[in-house]
């Protein structure tokens, strides 16, 4: 992939790991409303640059096609979720955001969920290429669907901060 892509997947993997990180740094200093505006701005230029160079990675991967539009699609998604978050923080919808930001991070952690999928195929001798189509979209579609089952009328807000809370437990 280095070879297709010498600048974009490095770059890829570099802003998107980072990602991961600042994400839950900025979750953990939610009350530090100073903290949390800095290392969102690092994790918002982490994920625009992830979210758009995972575009073009999708796209050259060697993977299948089944998986290569699992990735494309969950890069979208992400980048969609960001612009969303953007927009309803500059509005000054502080839940609105809280709940995309939740989502976003979700879509983020399919990058973890799809090592341990493929971790769990290959030790259990299941077929790759299905087993790696499957997590392309299972690793990040189901903590998606998880939070915004959490999130959805009718769950009390206090259980998904609850939730979010007991996943992240540094209060400050």
């Amino acid at each position: 992939m280095r070879q297709k892509l010498p600048l974009a997947f490095p770059l890829h993997m570099i802003a998107s790991g980072l990602a991961l990180i600042f994400i839950a740094i900025a979750a953990a200093a939610r009350h530090r409303r100073g903290v949390h505006r800095a290392i969102g701005r690092i994790a918002t230029l982490c994920v625009l640059i992830g979210g758009l160079t995972a575009l073009p990675v999708a796209l050259a991967s060697e993977a299948g096609p089944v998986a290569r539009a699992g990735f494309f699609v969950q890069g979208i998604i992400w980048l969609a979720l960001l612009i969303a978050a953007v927009v309803a923080i500059r509005r000054g919808d502080t839940k609105r955001h809280a709940r995309l930001m939740i989502a976003m991070a979700a879509v983020a952690s399919g990058a973890i969920w799809l090592r341990l999928a493929l971790w769990l195929a290959i030790a259990l001798q299941l077929p790759f290429e299905e087993s790696y189509a499957f997590a392309a979209w299972a690793a990040w579609l189901l903590p998606l669907g998880f939070v915004l089952l959490l999130g959805r009328p009718g769950v009390r807000e206090s259980r998904l901060e609850g939730h979010a809370a007991q996943a992240l437990p540094l209060r400050t």
